[in-house]
């Protein structure tokens, strides 16, 4: 009697897409933040993120009173636009109910920042779902995973180099506050999860 109706194909109102690189062995590094964080949402919002369609892993489940599809782009990260444009045509959902989250090398880790539309920032998986869609009216949550340690320092390296343990500890509160932030925007408050988490 009380249960969520079940979804139909135009139900799905909001996309919340982690970006990331699909292989095990890009599992904990820096350019997969945004997977990380997406799985740590989906679990809390005890969604299964175990289907494969629109060349991601997708699972389907409720952000509040918003019926939501969360996405893990199998594209790799410089190809992720394939997959979020794809979803958003089926869905016909328009940018602005697209939250995006990713990795971002000006952040320190523990740091995140809210923005509600903007430029790619540098960020591949950004710049690639910008291109292919045609807008930058993405609301994104940007995870910090901290400036290479030296200018000579690979930036590719950089990227795809795991976290230490100490790290991971400092994602653990990034991720419980990227929850919140999503439930804010949702709904529709982006200016206040901005005003509540891009502190310096």
């Amino acid at each position: 009697m009380f249960n969520k109706k079940k979804f139909t194909n135009n139900s799905i109102e909001l996309l919340v897409v982690g970006l990331g690189n699909p292989d095990r062995k890009y599992e904990n590094t820096r350019h997969n933040a945004g997977f990380m964080m997406l799985d740590y949402i989906a679990d809390k919002l005890d969604v299964k993120i175990n289907r494969v369609k629109f060349k991601s892993t997708v699972g389907e489940g409720w952000i509040g009173d918003h019926r939501a599809l969360f996405m893990k782009p199998s594209t790799y990260m410089n190809n992720s636009g394939e997959a979020v444009t794809e979803a958003m045509r089926f869905y016909k959902i328009p940018p602005e109910k697209v939250i995006v989250i990713l990795d971002d090398i000006n952040l320190d880790v523990g740091k995140m920042r809210i923005r509600s539309k903007g430029s790619d920032g540098g960020q591949n998986g950004m710049k690639s779902i910008i291109y292919l869609s045609g807008s930058n009216m993405f609301p994104r949550i940007k995870v910090g995973i901290g400036n290479k340690p030296n200018p000579e320092y690979d930036l590719a390296a950089w990227v795809l180099s795991k976290f230490s343990g100490d790290d991971l500890k400092a994602l653990e509160t990034v991720a419980e506050n990227s929850l919140d932030a999503v439930k804010l925007i949702a709904d529709g408050n982006t200016a206040e999860a901005m005003n509540r988490y891009n502190r310096k």
